[in-house]
């Protein structure tokens, strides 16, 4: 009895040719350099941070509101809390994100449901120009425009020169293109069926928009605002310029803050020696920062799985 050859798989035939095998050695040596890369940041992190806790304890680092690291470690005039800059850190990205989300999911859903293809075509890719503006432009910016209107608006006694809230409306500014594009390709990948049903059902554009494509694709736009978030926090040339250098644990936005990468761009300007208490801060601040942003991404990551829908 004669039997059937097995059904020949095409992926294996494609995969068989020379080339193919080249293509797919090159696309892994460049994910093992992608891994290897952030193993390398992590290991110099670790190499740098553990001689730090040799010298500051646990409890001064995440215990104490005053952050002070400069000077003899004896001194009571040194401080190693770390609050502070995390405070002017989460301050500054929670005024961006006010700003940026409610502009840029309007100008995903406009891009998505109202614009026609050829505004589209011309819209968006000028939106994203936005995204390539250098920072330290953006920086100047809300130092020399936004923070005197500011002050000629609520007054110069109330607003200081350098401040919490001029950085965190420009940096809002910068991450508008980030949210809108990433949730525009989400809504767009919306079916065209769903869109239908609801006007069958009697909805309004606006409805529609709001009620079935937004709910459909809010896998995408939470991961779209959490990379803005994670782009926020590790902005460095904007708070560096506009927001000053002196760690504050206030919720007073109008006041001068320092975030984790202000600091960082400070120290490093400071011409730290190496070795030195100073230099190891750098990334003991920086570990701080990694955990952080390395958090945001994971929670990215399980709501895109959590609310993921197939088409």
């Amino acid at each position: 009895m004669a039997t059937s050859a097995p059904p020949l798989n095409p992926l294996a035939a494609r995969t068989s040719r020379p080339g193919e095998r080249l293509i797919i050695h090159v696309l892994r040596l460049f994910a093992g350099v992608s891994v290897l890369t952030t193993f390398a940041i992590i290991v110099v992190l670790l190499v740098e941070t553990v001689p730090f806790f040799r010298d500051v304890s646990l409890k001064a680092f995440f215990g104490d509101t005053v952050w002070q690291p400069f000077g003899n470690l004896d001194s009571e005039q040194f401080h190693v809390g770390v609050w502070p800059l995390v405070n002017g850190t989460l301050m500054i990205t929670l005024i961006a994100l006010t700003v940026a989300v409610p502009l840029g999911l309007g100008a995903a859903v406009y891009l998505s449901e109202y614009a026609s293809p050829r505004v589209r075509s011309t819209l968006k890719p000028t939106l994203e120009v936005l995204a390539g503006i250098p920072t330290v432009v953006l920086g100047y910016f809300a130092l020399t425009l936004v923070t005197p209107m500011l002050q000629s608006v609520l007054g110069a006694d109330r607003v200081e020169f350098f401040n919490a809230f001029s950085p965190g409306i420009v940096m809002g500014i910068m991450i508008v293109p980030t949210i809108a594009s990433v949730s525009e390709d989400a809504m767009s990948a919306v079916p065209r069926a769903l869109r239908e049903a609801g006007y069958g059902l009697g909805a309004s554009r606006s409805e529609v928009a709001v009620k079935v494509v937004l709910p459909a694709a809010i896998s995408g736009v939470v991961a779209a605002i959490i990379l803005g978030m994670s782009r926020a926090i590790g902005e460095t040339m904007i708070v560096a310029i506009a927001s000053g250098a002196s760690p504050t644990m206030s919720l007073n936005p109008f006041v001068s803050m320092q975030t984790m990468t202000g600091y960082i761009a400070q120290a490093v300007g400071g011409e730290a020696p190496r070795d030195s208490f100073t230099y190891r801060s750098l990334f003991a601040v920086g570990s701080m920062l990694f955990v952080i942003t390395l958090g945001l991404n994971m929670i990215a990551s399980r709501v895109v799985r959590r609310y993921r829908q197939a088409y």
